[in-house]
């Protein structure tokens, strides 16, 4: 699976089915949870993985009585010390790091059981004492994350997503260009706009005009694309020949050299 198709694919699933885990899977989720990155690579995140029932069961407990937890036949747990962390960095170390790191190996693990056609969740909601007791962590670690992984046994929809040009700034906070879509390539929401037209007008005048109005919304994409493609060829010559310009041509710089020889 493609990164990013892995990245868009990837759901926070709630319903699990009787189907047990291969470890071999478990075993790549962890090595990817292993190469995730870390401050100073202090790599101070550790990962109880629980499979007996009674204790799935007492973790969905701690985790606020959400009892669909106890479902996934695999649950990872995975813990900071913050302790190594605050000995190189501080309050910073203790109080930020530990949480970043534990959260780069949380995104590995969610995306590496999305690759092998698992489904996952990443619960943030519970008692940590709890946790603690039930797998015999002591106080001084602290658990970031309940992570239950399984085959789904529903089909989770993408969320509704705040439209990139609202969450991106350019060189400054609230910093804005024109069409910031275009520069990224991010056609998402024009697109949508598109197929909703094409929707509207299959249901009005029937499914051919919606498909002749969606493959012109396609090419007319591709136009855009192809001018902005233009217009950064046009630029980067631009900037050639001025740079030509200003230190001279080839054989006025060849002349020059031979002046000195």
């Amino acid at each position: 699976m493609e990164t990013f198709e892995c990245i868009e694919k990837r759901r926070s699933t709630r319903n699990f089915n009787d189907l047990p885990v291969e470890w071999e899977k478990v075993g790549n989720i962890l090595r990817a949870a292993q190469l995730a990155p870390s401050s100073g690579n202090v790599q101070d995140c550790k990962f109880v993985v629980v499979t007996d029932k009674t204790k799935r069961a007492a973790l969905a407990n701690a985790a606020l009585k959400q009892h669909w937890i106890a479902k996934a036949p695999v649950i990872i747990i995975v813990y900071s010390e913050p302790k190594p962390t605050q000995r190189f960095y501080g309050l910073r170390g203790e109080k930020l790091y530990t949480i970043q790191n534990s959260a780069a190996a949380i995104e590995n693990i969610l995306l590496a059981a999305t690759d092998q056609g698992l489904a996952s969740c990443w619960v943030g909601a519970f008692d940590e004492s709890m946790v603690n007791s039930v797998t015999g962590a002591p106080d001084s670690a602290r658990p970031q994350a309940i992570i239950p992984i399984g085959y789904s046994d529903e089909e989770p929809v993408m969320p509704k997503r705040h439209r990139l040009v609202d969450l991106v700034y350019i060189n400054s906070w609230k910093g804005k260009i024109v069409n910031i879509d275009l520069l990224f390539d991010d056609f998402s929401e024009v697109i949508r706009k598109k197929l909703q037209e094409a929707k509207e007008a299959a249901v009005e005048k029937g499914p051919t005009v919606g498909l002749e109005l969606a493959d012109k919304s396609k090419a007319g994409l591709k136009k855009i694309h192809e001018k902005i493609k233009e217009k950064l060829e046009s630029r980067k010559k631009k900037k050639e020949k001025e740079l030509d310009e200003e230190i001279g041509g080839e054989e006025e710089v060849l002349e020059d050299t031979e002046k000195f020889d």
